[in-house]
């Protein structure tokens, strides 16, 4: 009876052992599902995110394919003007016109810079050098201030210690008045000693900051802006004058605004030879420097004379202020924004 008894209990362990053995495997498989679905759900966003990265580059190839069309079909014009006498040579007037005009706006854009970078550096200059004037009387003044405020603390701390050994002295009991008098004027002693070394440490602290301060520079002035905005302006003036006395600034303004030459606007192809003689003469004479910044001087003082501003902080005048000069003053460069000046202004 007793191995009977003990072969049922090996039985019932090995139910219990069952019974614990289904009950985790369920968690288990919820566990590995509950992995699958997020390995899903990560898959999901990760293909989503390359299907939409798939059609922006599409969409983006599109757009190049549009423009490399758009290229060829003017290439293919172009091809097409060039290969008929009749639209050749006019063709070829219209490139040099616009060449010149670019020249124009170079030249412009070239003088601001100019300009800009040297008046830059002549403020950087002289703003650093009377920071520094400024600095140094400024530290000066806190070097004296220091000096004084040492001489003080080490004045008081010189009282403190002549009465503490005055005080030392004082030890007999006929000495008792003198040793309470004694003792309030070294109370008083220290009292002034702390507030002699509390007013050396602000000194030194004070000094510091100054040894510590940079010089910010912020740039150019909106006065030296102005100017360089009115001799720029005066500049393109002398340029529009030069190809308006070449008879050729209408012509390049026109080339300038249009997208592809005009037909039978330059004449046959003796007129269009002529043409291009004078624009290269032109831009000979665009390009020379020979007394044209006393001839800017000259108009940049007469234009800032009539020149006014919508508000304090503009440094682009009003347009219409610089056309209502006199002959000689007026200038329309900007109303007509010729060689695109207004891009080239300083803001």
């Amino acid at each position: 009876m007793r191995w009977l008894a003990q072969t049922m209990k090996f039985i019932r362990q090995l139910g219990f052992l069952q019974v614990a053995f289904k009950s985790t495997r369920p968690e288990q498989e919820d566990g590995r599902i509950m992995h699958l679905f997020r390995n899903r759900i990560e898959l999901k966003k990760s293909f989503s995110g390359a299907v939409e990265e798939v059609q922006r580059l599409k969409d983006r190839v599109k757009q190049q394919e549009g423009a490399t069309a758009r290229v060829q079909e003017l290439l293919q014009e172009l091809e097409a003007r060039l290969s008929r006498p009749e639209s050749a040579y006019p063709t070829l007037v219209y490139y040099h016109l616009r060449e010149l005009w670019t020249l124009g706006r170079d030249l412009l854009r070239q003088f601001l810079t100019e300009l800009e970078s040297q008046q830059l550096d002549r403020e950087r200059r002289q703003f650093f050098a009377d920071f520094n004037r400024r600095q140094f009387a400024r530290r000066q003044s806190a070097e004296q201030a220091c000096l004084e405020a040492t001489a003080a603390a080490a004045d008081a701390r010189s009282r403190v210690s002549e009465l503490e050994r005055r005080l030392a002295t004082l030890q007999r009991f006929w000495h008792y008045f003198k040793r309470r008098q004694a003792h309030a004027q070294l109370h008083a002693a220290n009292v002034q000693a702390l507030l002699a070394d509390q007013a050396l440490g602000e000194a030194r602290s004070a000094r510091d900051a100054i040894e510590s301060e940079q010089g910010n520079f912020a740039g150019l002035s909106a006065e030296s802006r102005r100017a360089i905005n009115l001799a720029t302006i005066a500049y393109g003036q002398a340029l529009y004058e030069r190809l308006a006395h070449a008879k050729l600034a209408e012509h390049s303004q026109q080339a300038a605004a249009d997208s592809q030459p005009a037909a039978d606007v330059y004449g046959d192809r003796l007129a269009c030879e002529r043409l291009i003689g004078d624009i290269q003469r032109a831009r000979t004479l665009l390009e020379q420097r020979k007394d044209v910044l006393t001839e800017i001087k000259l108009r940049a003082d007469r234009m800032r004379a009539i020149a006014r501003y919508r508000q304090a902080t503009d440094v682009v005048p009003e347009a219409e202020s610089l056309s209502g000069g006199n002959v000689g003053v007026a200038s329309r460069v900007l109303l007509d924004d010729t060689w695109d000046i207004a891009r080239v202004l300083l803001r």
